[in-house]
């Protein structure tokens, strides 16, 4: 057996070009600029003087320019004029290599744990040029002994100069398309998909459902977990071991899958800092009856650290009717009113009344609710703001800012531009559909934002679609169930450390994992879509960085600063601790040095500190593998390796998500037969004929039949193919990648295995022919003997 850090030193020095490991991809990439402290290039704030070539984009700010330059007049004063006008110019070239993009490939300096060249890898055209005419410069830039003795040897000295990447040698990059035309901008694959990456931040976090600042200057940030508790994590991300809040006694939740109540939300006064003000929103049972629960807190006199828990007021409760839609988001906006976002009591298609609590503004369900709770320690707990846009209108409750809203599952306040501050104030919320759309949606004052008349763009209530008197304002995006099921609004970006992400609204989806973006054409008004996709090859080989998260995408979140973080978990259960937070990274470009700088107010310590240990630091040594073939005598040491790691994997989500087809089939070969028993799978309709991936059918009770892809992973894959009699599970396919199974029922929905089961009815799964799904979800997979796929 391996020694696992035996197995990761192999892992460094073992190339091979693409390894689909526990269900992501990592495939060759070209462009992967770097700098030498083993972060993005940026564009300087001040125009570089001595090496210009790099003053729109590079890796020195205007102080290493200055050094660099004071550096090349102490080598050219040992020159006489021939020499200076011989040798200047490639020892400025050299210099300045520092300040390259690609600095960190010229030094072959990705790997921290491996020695910097002090020179740059040299085209051998190039190198052997400049030995003839400056070779007495040598040891006048480098005080490496081994360049020093390898100088007098042309050959030699080259040789030690030279690049294992040809493609990076310079100065042959800077003319290299491929390499130069598109430095600078967010990457995106061929299929336009925008390429991030992520840190991770906290984790071992049971459904982390909100992560919010408290604005006081101290750069704090509280989680809330479903079950009830809010943490404190400060800005070195350790954690404290007393929690912030902890209400789970009154909490009304329960460990199952997908159960939507629990503590929902989570916000702090405006002015925190002053009268040290918050306010949850939770799910609570008096008697018999479910309610939501709007209170006001105070932070604790005696520990800024923890809420006295003694302070509890009571703002507002709403019965809820059901269990679900339970809605959760509360907030405050730029104008200094909390808003509340409230579900539509639950069931299927707001069943309640003749139009619904969405539609009816007599009923708190259903709304965007806008409350004044400022100065309320004495007389009324809030009262009604005076421009709310149903205060005169009979039978409508006062409370009311917008309606027609279905589930609203996480909202956000648009910083506007660092600038120019455009978007200021804008509210964006992402509404949760019934079965056939989510959406995106602004938040406008007096709105009806459709439901249940709409879902999306189309008309669920045909009735009620027509009526002439909807006026309702549509969303600025909506996508249907075949792309994810339950949409998690986001942010729009407005942070500094990544100029490049100024402006988009990201946001993902709880069901598929699918992260997305949305950009505002300011010429038309229109949304423009684009998918994101975690970096592939090298695209997040930086320390510190992954390119993997779990599929649950619960909720997004701001810091104090304005940086990006999204949650998520590999079980969505209130019990469950397998919820992380990662901060979104864009690897192509950061903010000059800096530039970015703040320093956080001191916070009291009482309680004793939780170190922050990254989950996935075991994954990050394929951020930093070579890229060529796999030869057959590793693959015995990689397969031990995939083993350690997939005792640690739960459900983590490729990065690059399946592309969603409607496409039939264009035959129906059925492959890998088994005897016909309860159980019993095969696979179907690859367009090649391939026998080892398809689409998965099994045989249940006489028939056979499809598969969902609700909760479909790397596991459920793996009790298929090895049944089939395959090794290897290498993908677990989704949204009918290998055709929809039409002539067939379906058959299982909401499937989870642990990966050793003997067949897909031994896992967890709803009852058989029970589903809430559509042929154009049938579940597949790619199976194998060896470990990376044969496309």
């Amino acid at each position: 057996m391996w020694h696992f850090c035996d197995i990761l030193g192999r892992v460094r020095h073992s190339p091979f070009i693409g390894l689909y490991l526990l269900g992501f991809w990592i495939a060759p990439v070209s462009l992967h600029p770097q700098c030498l402290d083993f972060k993005p290039p940026f564009k300087p704030q001040e125009d570089l003087q001595f090496c210009a070539m790099y003053r729109n984009f590079g890796c020195c700010d205007s102080a290493k320019d200055q050094e660099l330059m004071a550096k090349f007049y102490k080598i050219m004063d040992n020159f006489d004029n021939y020499g200076y006008a011989n040798c200047a110019g490639y020892v400025q070239d050299l210099l300045c290599q520092e300040c390259s993009p690609y600095a960190a490939h010229l030094f072959d300096a990705e790997d921290p744990s491996t020695p910097i060249r002090t020179l740059p890898g040299l085209c051998p055209d190039y190198c052997s040029q400049f030995w003839l005419k400056c070779r007495s410069t040598i040891t006048l830039l480098s005080d490496d002994l081994q360049l020093a003795q390898a100088e007098p040897d042309q050959v030699h000295f080259c040789q030690h100069l030279e690049l294992e990447d040809p493609d990076y040698c310079y100065p042959h990059l800077l003319s290299n398309k491929q390499l130069t035309q598109n430095l600078g901008h967010v990457l995106a694959d061929p299929e336009g998909c925008l390429q991030l990456c992520l840190e991770e931040v906290a984790n071992g976090l049971r459904n982390p459902l909100a992560m919010v600042h408290a604005n006081d200057g101290t750069h704090r940030f509280f989680i809330a977990e479903q079950v009830g508790l809010v943490w404190t994590y400060l800005p070195d991300r350790s954690k404290l071991e007393k929690p912030f809040l902890n209400i789970t006694k009154a909490v009304l939740t329960s460990p199952w899958e997908g159960d939507e109540r629990g503590f929902l939300g989570l916000t702090f006064h405006p002015n925190y800092k002053y009268n040290g003000k918050l306010y949850v929103y939770y799910s609570v049972e008096i008697g018999f009856d479910e309610r939501i629960r709007v209170s006001e807190f105070r932070v604790s006199p005696g520990d800024m650290n923890e809420v006295d828990h003694a302070s509890e007021r009571i703002i507002l409760e709403v019965d809820e009717p059901a269990s679900n839609h339970n809605g959760g988001m509360v907030m405050f906006a730029d104008d200094g009113y909390l808003y509340i976002f409230t579900g539509d009591g639950g069931m299927a298609g707001d069943p309640f009344g003749k139009y619904g609590n969405a539609q009816n503004k007599s009923a708190l369900l259903g709304k965007v609710l806008r409350i004044n709770v400022d100065d309320n320690d004495r007389g009324p707990l809030y009262r009604i703001p005076s421009d709310n846009p149903f205060v005169h209108e009979r039978g409508a409750r006062p409370e009311v800012y917008a309606y027609g809203v279905r589930n609203m599952w996480r909202c956000s306040v648009d910083r506007g531009d660092p600038l120019t501050k455009e978007g200021k104030g804008r509210i964006f919320c992402g509404d949760v559909g019934q079965n056939k759309f989510e959406e995106i949606d602004i938040i406008e004052k007096g709105r009806n934002y459709g439901w249940r008349a709409k879902e999306g763009f189309s008309c669920y209530d045909k009735k009620l679609c027509a009526n002439s008197s909807l006026d309702d304002v549509l969303p600025i995006y909506a996508y249907p169930h075949k792309m994810g099921k339950s949409v998690t609004g986001g942010y729009v970006y407005r942070g500094c450390e990544y100029p490049n992400l100024n402006g988009m609204y990201i946001f993902g989806d709880f069901m598929s994992g699918r992260m997305m973006n949305l950009q505002e054409n300011k010429n038309t008004g229109q949304w423009n879509y684009h998918e994101i996709c975690m970096g592939i090859g090298l695209t997040c080989a930086f320390p510190g960085l992954i390119n993997n998260y779990y599929q649950y995408i619960i909720s997004f979140a701001e810091d104090e600063a304005g940086e990006l973080y999204f949650m998520s978990t590999g079980v969505p259960s209130a019990t469950s601790p397998t919820g992380v937070v990662y901060k979104l990274v864009d690897p192509s470009r950061r903010a000059p040095p800096r530039q970015c700088h703040y320093d956080p107010l001191p916070v009291r310590v009482k309680s004793k500190l939780i170190k922050f240990r990254p989950k996935e630091s075991e994954y990050a040594v394929f951020q930093h593998i070579s890229q060529s073939v796999l030869s057959e005598s590793d693959k015995d040491w990689l397969q031990e390796l995939m083993d350690i790691l997939k005792e640690q994997e739960a459900a983590v989500v490729t990065t690059t998500l399946p592309q969603t087809t409607t496409k039939p089939p264009k035959h129906t070969r059925r492959k890998n037969r088994r005897k016909k028993g309860n159980g019993a799978v095969r696979l179907a309709g690859d367009e090649q004929g391939r026998d080892d991936r398809g689409r998965v059918e099994i045989f249940v009770n006489g028939e056979w039949g499809t598969v969902c892809d609700d909760l479909w992973n790397m596991k459920n894959a793996a009790v298929v193919c090895r049944q089939l009699g395959f090794r290897f599970a290498l993908k677990a396919s989704k949204h009918s990648e290998f055709g929809e199974g039409k002539s067939l029922r379906i058959l299982l929905d909401d499937v989870q295995c642990e990966g050793t089961e003997e067949s897909l009815l031994d896992c967890q799964h709803t009852d058989i022919g029970i589903h809430n799904c559509a042929h154009y979800e049938d579940a597949g997979v790619i199976c194998g003997n060896s470990d990376y796929v044969d496309a």
